[in-house]
């Protein structure tokens, strides 16, 4: 691997100063204007981005009614739909072994999946009409080239935003819990979008029995909420593994995407005609299809994702046992 130094600096002993040859640190006004210039450039795209991201929401809301948005049944409905994924993204924050994710970071990360998930709603209403024309393989092509990866980007961008740059985020399992809360937001805002598009408010009755209100969308929307979690979380995992190995870090995050957008893919692209299969060979509604299908794919990648959390959890119980086994002994005779 390349010296991460400078051969002037590698080779001086510790007397000699290079600052401005080798080494550089703030020193003068100069110096201190040019890390106030970098410091508020890089505040201004964040924050121009979740701008942007603000007015989008806002469009996206505004063309279902905003009214919609404030309606306690409305939100009972969504509540009901994300059920699923809130457990799913629990049990993922539950599994780190590692130091506490803090509230602060998971309420904004969480909101800012939010934000970014309108992006994905534009693009994507965007590009569809190219790809309609072709039919099934159209809309194929569609799903990997466009929904997966647009909306698997978009949620790493909500964790990249924030949590990522946090000291707090200390573990590569922090990727996992971040890209998994990530992919809550995501799904409780497209619930919240279909439901807006699919149901009368005059069907919504307290309970569960509200969950049959607009065909079922919220039914619906509750199995597909899962899929938002694993997917993100895949690639928020690899986006911790990349803020430790920075040396590695554009591939690593790459990987991390490429991975969530084909699982995401083909979640899309199965989901129409193997559902459609199973109801004609079973006899069962298309609900109960769904459900299926859903428990065989969704549970199947969800399964490869906590081998990984698990995998982890294991290597750092392991590895903090050692360490402790090999304090103790220096310890003991620090104190005789």
């Amino acid at each position: 691997m390349p010296s991460k130094s400078d051969p002037i600096e590698s080779r001086a002993d510790d007397d000699r100063d290079l600052y401005d040859i080798a080494t550089w640190e703030e020193r003068t006004s100069l110096d201190g204007l040019s890390v106030a210039l970098h410091w508020l450039i890089t505040r201004s795209a964040k924050a121009f981005v979740v701008l942007v991201a603000l007015l989008g929401l806002l469009t996206v809301l505004g063309s279902i009614g905003l009214g919609l948005v404030f309606d306690p049944a409305v939100a009972m409905l969504v509540g009901l739909s994300a059920v699923p994924a809130l457990g799913f993204a629990a049990y993922v924050y539950a599994s780190d072994v590692t130091s506490g994710e803090p509230l602060s970071l998971l309420v904004a990360t969480f909101l800012l999946s939010i934000l970014t998930a309108t992006f994905a709603a534009i693009l994507n209403s965007l590009a569809q009409p190219y790809f309609q024309r072709f039919g099934f393989l159209g809309m194929v092509a569609f799903f990997f080239v466009i929904v997966g990866p647009i909306e698997e980007s978009v949620k790493l961008l909500a964790v990249r935003l924030y949590a990522y740059t946090d000291a707090r985020f200390d573990a590569v399992i922090d990727g996992a819990v971040y890209g998994a809360i990530a992919g809550l937001g995501f799904a409780v805002i497209e619930n919240l979008v279909y439901i807006g598009q699919s149901v009368e408010l005059a069907e919504i009755t307290l309970g569960f029995a509200a969950l049959g209100a607009g065909d079922g969308i919220a039914a619906l929307r509750a199995l597909a909420g899962p899929g938002h979690v694993i997917y993100s979380a895949f690639a928020g995992y690899y986006l911790g593994l990349a803020k430790f190995n920075p040396e590695h870090r554009g591939p690593i995050v790459m990987k991390g995407l490429i991975l969530a957008a084909v699982i995401h893919g083909l979640y899309n692209t199965l989901v129409g005609p193997v559902t459609t299969v199973v109801s004609a060979i079973t006899g069962l509604p298309s609900v109960g299809s769904l459900f299926l299908f859903v428990l065989a794919f969704q549970g199947a990648f969800g399964y490869v994702l906590l081998r990984k959390v698990w995998r982890y959890r294991d290597a750092y119980l392991g590895t903090r046992d050692a360490v402790d086994s090999a304090v103790e002994p220096e310890l003991t005779e620090f104190e005789n």
